[in-house]
């Protein structure tokens, strides 16, 4: 049995790739344990298994006096068995998540297995199996039984059934890891994904930069005649991708961001990281884009805020803004604690009428008194107001 043990476990070690000294200790573990339950062994007493592993020869010791019973070469044939198929499940296990756990940010390749209440399980050329939820996949995937698929592997959990490997088509880094498979110049760190913003099978924005300035980066992701960006469309089922040269020059990324809209002009506040982008009045829609996706996308991308205004909405929220200050001009209220009423909302007549004194107080430079006289104040206006109407 000895031999035929050792046998087995060479061949496992070469089938499945775990090593056989984890088989070998496994093992003599497990023994241990049932020579224990045969032999009626008490708990004061030490049970050692050793297997040998130059001549194969097993043996058990209790106390270290070496058992001699007739039983010896039946438990250690039952227990072997049990062990090594527990073990392999195990060690299976354990292979398949440490090979996932290091393809974790990697793109893989297998073929659609079956589909389980909306997510889709993937047979990784039969080694593992992934699962790709609901949310994971792209609206314009539409994948059958046995078709070839390629997914970015976004996460490996280690569970009791065995690792679960999460994968995905809508992640942004999806793309991105297309990239560097298709374009040799990000591959080889010549040319960066500085950012990217995505909205699954609608459209991708992916700022790139050159080290070098002789290779355009990005002339080397669209490649020639459009055939390496192609080969990734394709692959996304035809979501669109636009591919900007990143800039240090704020304003210079934001007008190509926001390509194809141009832009009139561009104010920054560098504090709050926001941006106003006047356009003209023909390239409102074009700029914000369908349902506000260029926007939405080009903010994500850059980081910042973007407000996108036509010179003649500005002209008109001053107008209103003048308005509404000259409507809140009240008695005994200057500038000062005007624009502090209006900064904490209170930016209607009504809404200050309908405040409280502590309310008012709470605002830096109003006192009580100062907050009982601006309820007076509002209250009459509004009041006259009404009478009047």
């Amino acid at each position: 049995m000895s031999n035929e043990l050792m046998m087995i476990l060479d061949h496992i070690e070469r089938e499945r790739g775990i090593a056989k000294d984890i088989l070998i200790a496994a093992v003599e573990s497990a023994m241990v344990s049932a020579v224990k339950k045969a032999i009626g062994a008490k708990t004061s007493e030490n049970i050692k298994v050793v297997i040998d592993r130059a001549t194969s020869a097993i043996k058990a010791y209790v106390d270290d006096e070496e058992i001699k019973s007739v039983d010896f070469g039946r438990i250690a044939a039952q227990t072997a068995k049990q062990v090594i198929i527990q073990k392999i499940r195990e060690a299976e296990k354990d292979v398949i998540f440490s090979e996932f756990s290091a393809k974790i940010g990697d793109i893989v390749s297998g073929t659609v297995y079956r589909f389980d209440k909306g997510n889709i399980i993937v047979d990784l050329l039969g080694k593992a199996e992934g699962v790709m939820p609901k949310r994971e996949q792209s609206p314009r995937d539409d994948f059958k039984q046995g078709q070839r698929v390629r997914a970015y592997v976004l996460d490996v959990k280690k569970e009791t059934r065995g690792p679960q490997i999460i994968l995905s088509r809508t992640s942004p880094l999806f793309v991105k890891k297309l990239f560097e498979l298709e374009v040799p110049e990000i591959y080889e760190g010549i040319v960066e994904v500085r950012s990217i913003s995505r909205e699954a099978g609608e459209r991708t924005k992916i700022a790139v930069w050159s080290k070098d300035e002789k290779v355009d980066c990005v002339g080397a992701c669209v490649g020639m005649r459009g055939s390496r960006v192609k080969d990734i469309v394709t692959e996304l089922q035809g979501e669109k991708i636009d591919i900007i040269r990143w800039s240090d020059d704020l304003r210079e990324y934001i007008t190509a961001a926001l390509s194809p809209a141009k832009i009139t002009e561009i104010r920054l506040d560098k504090e709050n990281q926001k941006a106003q982008v006047i356009v003209a009045e023909d390239q409102l829609s074009l700029s914000i884009g369908k349902h506000g996706q260029n926007v939405r996308l080009a903010s994500r991308l850059i980081g910042w805020d973007l407000d996108i205004r036509t010179r003649e909405e500005i002209v008109k929220e001053k107008e209103e803004a003048k308005k509404v200050r000259a409507e809140m001009m009240l008695e005994g209220i200057g500038e000062k604690i005007l624009s502090a009423l209006m900064d904490a909302g209170f930016d209607t007549l009504e809404k200050v009428a309908a405040s409280t004194v502590e309310q008012l107080t709470d605002i830096k430079g109003i006192g009580a008194k100062k907050a009982e006289k601006i309820l007076i104040a509002a209250k009459e206006k509004l009041s006259s107001h009404h009478e009047s109407a």
